[in-house]
């Protein structure tokens, strides 16, 4: 990914913090986001979730779809990260 992209996460995350209904955020996302990577998210946000709550990987598998590759990225941000734990 370029630097020139990367240098423009700041106003990505600007973006997003002048937010202030779900409904900003449903028009928002739809503009920015395509479907399938709406779903991704939220199946992400889902595992995370499911993951602090005690769930098994075969449990969330289960329940979300979502494959092992991802769902062992999501539990590693969750052990690791400051997101998922800060905000879910």
């Amino acid at each position: 990914m370029s630097g020139d992209i990367k240098n423009s996460y700041g106003e990505l995350y600007k973006a997003v913090l002048n937010l202030k209904t779900e409904e900003d955020c449903k028009a928002f996302f739809n503009d920015l986001c395509t479907m399938k990577e709406l779903d991704s998210m939220a199946q992400r946000i889902t595992a995370a979730k499911l993951l602090l709550s005690g769930e098994t990987y075969e449990q969330i598998i289960k329940k979300t779809d979502i494959s092992s590759a991802t769902l062992s990225r999501v539990s590693r941000c969750v052990k690791y990260g400051e997101g998922y734990k800060k905000f879910l």
